[in-house]
């Protein structure tokens, strides 16, 4: 029985090296993205990094697992997301995306009214908040962080038909959240799904 990955006594990381090399791809594609997504959440590069490798080492020790999965890549996202939603509760931290992009908006920088497009932001970024898991994911990779729906859709495990119809519903639930579903009447034009 293997022992499982030893840590380097000064960084506390698992060396990838000497490890399955289908581990290592998948840990050289995707440990920085796992990373960038986490660190929105933590705030914390260091907390990130820390959330990412304990993901990654669970991974480690259910490889076998994981690529017996249908999608393995809808696995590891499950594993990574809960590790930095756990680490983020052990520090007694409420999830950061909301707070932190909304002062990195650009608009925000170049706004007539930065006040009132702070205002903006937090209310889009609060209605991000309160949008199924899915929905969520998908908007902050796309919207947030800027990937391409191909990308999304290889980082979740999930089609890129997927991802296309998780945002459709997302923008349905965010123009409802926002009032931006009404009509000139006052009647709602869109539909919450």
């Amino acid at each position: 029985m293997n022992p499982g990955p030893s840590r380097s006594p000064r960084t506390g990381v698992i060396p990838v090296t000497g490890l399955p090399a289908d581990y290592r791809a998948f840990h050289e594609l995707y440990r920085g993205i796992y990373i960038h997504w986490a660190e929105l959440y933590l705030r914390h590069r260091h907390d990130a990094e820390e959330a990412v490798d304990q993901a990654f080492e669970e991974l480690y020790l259910a490889w076998h697992e994981v690529l017996s999965q249908e999608s393995p890549n809808a696995y590891a996202w499950a594993v990574v997301r809960h590790r930095t939603v756990d680490t983020a509760r052990a520090r007694g931290r409420r999830p950061a995306v909301i707070d932190t992009a909304a002062f990195e908006t650009t608009a925000l920088h170049h706004a007539l009214d930065p006040i009132g497009e702070l205002e903006h932001s937090l209310a889009v970024y609060d209605a991000i908040h309160a949008l199924p898991e899915r929905q969520h994911d998908v908007i902050v990779l796309l919207h947030v962080l800027g990937h391409s729906t191909r990308e999304v859709a290889s980082i979740m495990g999930i089609t890129p038909a997927g991802v296309r119809s998780a945002a459709r519903f997302a923008r349905h639930r965010l123009q409802h959240s926002l009032g931006l579903d009404q009509g000139p009447s006052g009647d709602e034009g869109g539909t919450d799904r």
